[in-house]
């Protein structure tokens, strides 16, 4: 699934014993259900980034092209 920590970027590893995703480096747990859900929002927040640059660069077009009328 990840491979990759939400938190803090360290690696991920599955134990068995627990069921769970654990970082080496921060040593946060990860069910893969949370793992899932936290991609989600990433890339939710990704998506409304790139939205939102998108209609400024679309303001900033209708109000360079409103200067040259």
């Amino acid at each position: 699934m990840a491979s990759y920590c939400p938190e803090c970027g360290g690696e991920l590893t599955y134990d068995p014993a627990v069921k769970q995703y654990v970082c080496k480096s921060c040593g946060i747990m990860f069910t893969s259900q949370q793992l899932m859900e936290e991609r989600d929002r990433m890339w939710a927040r990704k998506e409304s980034g790139s939205d939102q640059r998108k209609k400024r660069q679309k303001e900033y077009l209708q109000w360079w092209l409103s200067k040259k009328g």
